[in-house]
């Protein structure tokens, strides 16, 4: 039997997707993801893809892919898990920030204030996914040599991506030193700067296996709303009652 291949890229309707809800009330928008663990091939494409965006330090990583055998031998597999921040409903991380520097926006995000954080590391230990580290400045190219003759070293390493201002959350962050965001709680964010122009977040358009959808689950012409009416759907650790904003397709 012939294979019938799709007339349109996933890509390409879910940025359609992404700009009609973007045009239409915002207030109304809950943003979403569902990873297809059936289609991860584990090739870390996004994991790449959210450290070169949002410009991220050794240590400090949004979106890992976690590696699991399954099965019994002989008949022994491995499936990858990509696991970024949950966006819980009930989020535990909020309530335990001493100066309500993390918190939950009006579409669903969880999002952290890196001026108002002061780096006590609290809503890491409250996160049951592991999804938030600790930035304590370091560099890729901070034992990097700059000998003389060399036509690479730090000063040349680190123009095009160390010294490089991030963009999230929208704004211009300083190059890295001893200011924000070094020193705070940072964590996934759904690539807010790139939704408010209107383009997907990083990780869902380098996913060669097309497993990452995104979008606003209120909207019931999405594909994300259709991901979500799947029998095939689960979340993590729903017994917690966090209600992640991140499902998953078994």
């Amino acid at each position: 039997m012939a294979r019938i291949i799709p007339t349109e890229d996933v890509l390409v309707r879910m940025q359609r997707d992404l700009q009609r809800s973007l045009a239409g009330d915002k207030s109304a928008i809950r943003w979403s993801m569902a990873i297809d663990v059936a289609k991860c091939a584990g090739c870390h494409a996004c994991t790449v893809g959210c450290i070169a965006e949002n410009k991220l330090p050794p240590g400090v990583v949004y979106r890992p892919v976690l590696k699991e055998e399954v099965g019994r031998y002989p008949n022994v597999s491995r499936r990858f898990l990509p696991r970024p921040c949950m966006h819980c409903q009930n989020p535990p991380c909020v309530p335990v920030c001493p100066v309500g520097a993390t918190y939950k926006n009006e579409q669903g995000v969880v999002v952290v204030n890196y001026q108002q954080c002061i780096g006590c590391r609290y809503c890491l230990a409250a996160c049951p996914y592991s999804a938030r580290t600790a930035d304590f400045g370091e560099w890729y190219t901070q034992a990097t040599p700059d000998a003389a003759g060399k036509i690479v070293g730090r000063k040349t390493a680190d123009s095009g991506y160390e010294t490089t201002p991030a963009a999230e959350y929208g704004k211009q962050w300083p190059k890295r030193g001893h200011a924000s965001p070094v020193g705070n709680a940072r964590k996934c964010h759904f690539c807010l700067h790139r939704l408010a122009v209107g383009m997907l977040p990083m990780c869902v358009t380098t996913c060669i296996g097309r497993a990452t959808c995104f979008g606003n689950r209120n909207d019931p012409d999405s594909l994300i709303h259709a991901q979500l009416g799947s029998p095939r759907i689960y979340r993590l650790k729903e017994e917690l009652g966090t209600e992640p904003a991140v499902y998953y397709l078994q």
